[in-house]
């Protein structure tokens, strides 16, 4: 019996044990699902690969804190989305010092050149982010709060969010990713405030 056949809660026990080959069944169960939902926050595929990675040795290292009597889709979601905001941050940071550093020297700055390492002290106030966005996301205006709290905190699929709020499929994708938007640039004014 192939790894891939058993159920989340058995990988997740298997995992847990110490089983290397059940981790590489989670990764490749929902690597598809975290890359859907971490993409439309970034403009390089590279930023994308780095925060499905470091998404997943977060989840790996904190996997025992689980709660297996529920899905494990949403709770890897949750991590992926603070990890893929926490990167954002970081970009815009080292833009922001980049481009200050440049001005100095009488340069323009270079949009293009990123550098995305985030450091320890960043790792540790995950938890800090995360509560920030749920008080983000409240914060939206009711035309994209409503659409987002489906997304985000439902975990509902865009198909799925437009039968229950009856809004055309395109219209939904629309919401998600303008709320995605205001979501980055509420978290980014956050940490200049």
């Amino acid at each position: 019996m192939g790894y891939l056949e058993y159920d989340e809660k058995d990988l997740v026990r298997l995992a847990l044990e110490g089983d290397q080959m059940a981790y590489k069944a989670i990764y490749e169960l929902f690597e598809k699902d975290i890359r859907g939902r971490v993409t439309g926050y970034f403009q390089w595929k590279a930023d994308v690969d780095d925060v499905i990675t470091e998404s997943f040795q977060k989840a790996f290292l904190n996997l025992s804190t689980f709660d297996t009597t529920k899905p494990l889709r949403p709770w890897l979601f949750t991590i992926a989305t603070r990890t893929a905001l926490d990167h954002l941050a970081a970009i815009k940071r080292e833009q922001e010092k980049r481009a200050g550093i440049q001005t100095k020297q009488g340069e323009s700055p270079d949009p293009s050149m990123e550098i995305t390492e985030t450091t320890p002290e960043e790792d540790i106030i995950n938890d800090e982010n995360h509560e920030r966005l749920m008080a983000y996301i409240e914060e939206l205006s009711p035309l994209y709060k409503e659409v987002m709290v489906k997304y985000m905190i439902e975990e509902l699929e865009y198909e799925e969010i437009s039968k229950e709020l009856g809004l055309e499929l395109n219209t939904v994708r629309t919401r998600i990713r303008r709320g995605k938007q205001q979501l980055s640039a509420m978290m980014l004014r956050g940490e200049t405030d």
